[in-house]
């Protein structure tokens, strides 16, 4: 029996790095799953499953949805069939809780993950982006002001997820600046390597 490499990865880098376009990319690439976090809450309220339920009131209530049932999500999420050869997480973890829990969440499963990218984006292009992307797509959170504060927010709380995976020698940093297919050339070899 053959054993082909079933890539389990997830995505970092600092809103407008590009991760959502390099996610599609991948996913198609190797036929693995894209989840996306947000999509996958929505997926759950819709299905009007438990889980679904328990997230809706949280949502409802605009509250952030707690760890625990993000976690159960994901855990029932990576138990279907299209995630036996790989997976590619999006928008999760966003906090360091959030990763432990991932990383014991998996280890139990027996799914750890293979790679840990992260897309490296100077502030400046980040801005220049994310202003030309809500001058494209009409966004009216996308003003300079905004951005900044989001920045702000994803430093203070996401950053330090690149940290707990540095520490553990498991983070790879990738320059986010060049094109598209260039990023996914370079994502694609660390794959494949």
């Amino acid at each position: 029996m053959s054993h082909t490499f079933s890539p389990r990865l997830i995505i970092l880098g600092a809103p407008g790095a590009g991760k959502g376009t390099q996610a599609e990319l991948i996913s198609k690439d190797k036929k693995i799953p894209h989840i996306s976090t947000g999509e996958m809450m929505r997926g759950a309220v819709a299905a009007s499953t438990d889980l679904g339920a328990k997230v809706k009131s949280y949502l409802d209530a605009g509250k952030l949805v707690p760890d625990e049932l993000v976690i159960d999500l994901i855990k029932d999420r990576l138990s279907q069939p299209d995630c036996t050869n790989g997976f590619l997480l999006d928008g999760f973890p966003r906090t360091v809780a959030q990763a432990e829990a991932l990383d014991i969440l998996l280890n139990g499963m027996n799914k750890p993950l293979t790679h840990i990218i992260e897309l490296e984006v100077p502030d400046e292009v980040l801005i220049d982006r994310l202003l030309d992307r809500g001058k494209s797509s009409g966004r009216t959170d996308d003003t300079r002001e905004v951005i900044e504060e989001r920045l702000k927010i994803y430093y203070h709380q996401t950053a330090p997820v690149s940290n707990y995976y540095s520490k553990s020698n498991r983070l790879i940093e990738l320059r986010g600046t060049k094109v598209v297919s260039a990023i996914f050339a370079d994502i694609s070899n660390l794959l494949s390597s």
